[in-house]
This record gives C-alpha cells, sequence and structure tokens, in this order.
C-alpha cells in the first residue's frame, strides 16, 4: 500500500522536535509513501512560523531531502473538490479532498488526525 501523508504527518516525520516524531518515523520505515503539493505547501508553510522557526530556503530544502531519501511518489492534484465527499463542516475540507485524491490513485491517505475521518482515511499509530 501507498499512504499519501497529510501535513501533520509529514511535519512529523521531518521535525525531529515534533512530539510525534519517533512515532511517525517507525511508522513510515519501509512503508511507501506519496506527497502532493497539498502536502508540501503545508510543510512549508507550518515550518516557517515561530513554532518550528524556519526559514523558507531550509523548508524547501528540508523538503527535497525528504524526496531524496525516500523517494516518495509525487501525486498531482488532479481532482476537483467537487469530485470528493462533503465533510459536515468546512475545517475538513483538505482532509476529504486528500482521502478522495489518495483513492483516485489507489492509495491511502495517512493522518495523525483522530476526529472523525472520510472513508479510506489511515490513521498513523501514535500511541
Amino acid at each position: 500500500m501507498i499512504y499519501l501523508l497529510d501535513v501533520s504527518t509529514l511535519l512529523a516525520r521531518l521535525w525531529r522536535t515534533h512530539v510525534f516524531h519517533e512515532k511517525v518515523s517507525a511508522w513510515t520505515e519501509g512503508q511507501q509513501l506519496a506527497l502532493c503539493p497539498i502536502t508540501e505547501v503545508g510543510f512549508v508553510r507550518i515550518s516557517t512560523q515561530a513554532m518550528f522557526g524556519a526559514s523558507v530556503i531550509d523548508a524547501r530544502k528540508m523538503l527535497g531531502s525528504f524526496y531524496s531519501v525516500f523517494r516518495p511518489r509525487f501525486v498531482p492534484c488532479d481532482l476537483r473538490l467537487l469530485d470528493s465527499s462533503a465533510p459536515a463542516v468546512g475545517t475538513q475540507s483538505t482532509d476529504f479532498y486528500l482521502a478522495a485524491l489518495a483513492q483516485r490513485h489507489g492509495m491511502r491517505w495517512a493522518t495523525l488526525e483522530q476526529k472523525p475521518k472520510p472513508s479510506g482515511a489511515f490513521v498513523v499509530p501514535v500511541s
């Protein structure tokens, strides 16, 4: 199975200071992974906030290193939002979109989120 990572999972994998870094790192070993533009942009955006404090250049280098080491597949965002299921609340729009995108490409969407999930979501075991 190939897992399309969401932003929180990618952050946990790449930032050693993330509370779930060790558990996500252990889970990703040996897994086939994938990223998409939403995951990439979200990683850079959050990595440059005060919580992590990276520059845009440094965050992009981290992402580039991840590609070099793990060789994740790249998934284009080739699905219209209207072709994915509608969540009950707008704050879950990205979750539902990424789950549908993963499914379209024969993958599962990997997340750390515990809230109600769209079908096909895989919650990375961190407890």
